[in-house]
């Protein structure tokens, strides 16, 4: 499983939504709330964070599977997407977003160079960590794990 140094705290027991499986939501165009994801069984959720989800066919395998899980848990049903993923993150250029979050932090933006350096995890990964009324608190510690800023906030 992939997984940051961000997402230790919960990363072993599954107990939150690794970036890893929320990109992999994002493709399948399911919305998993965290109830759902600790009503699904451990080993449900291991299959969710390790199993690939790259392909066309394997984002249908998945999305079927995952959807007739969600469907067997009692009270719970399949949340889809509004739109479509507009997957931003895979642009070539620092999304907007990240910038503005860069910005109320008092950091630089990474470059498009440093961008493009990125994993597309890591790329998704920033993009979620900007989403309004959530905390943000990662954000920086993410920067900071992809080598683009010191924990105090200088650029690398």
């Amino acid at each position: 499983m992939d997984s940051f140094a961000f997402e230790r705290d919960f990363a072993d027991s599954l107990r939150c939504i690794p970036m890893s499986v929320r990109l992999k939501l994002d493709r399948c165009g399911i919305k998993l709330s965290l109830r759902q994801w600790s009503r699904l069984t451990f080993s449900e959720r291991k299959w969710l964070s390790t199993g690939r989800c790259s392909e066309p066919d394997e984002i249908s395998a998945m999305r079927a599977t995952l959807v007739e899980t969600i469907e067997r848990i009692p009270g719970e049903i399949v949340k889809l997407l509004e739109e479509a993923p507009s997957g931003v993150w895979a642009s070539r250029s620092v999304p907007p977003e990240v910038a503005h979050q860069c910005f109320a932090l008092g950091i630089a933006a990474p470059t498009r160079a440093q961008w493009s350096g990125l994993t597309e995890l890591q790329r998704f990964a920033l993009v979620k960590l900007t989403r309004e009324g959530h905390e943000n608190a990662n954000f920086l510690p993410a920067m900071a794990e992809f080598g683009l800023v010191r924990l105090d906030g200088a650029m690398v």
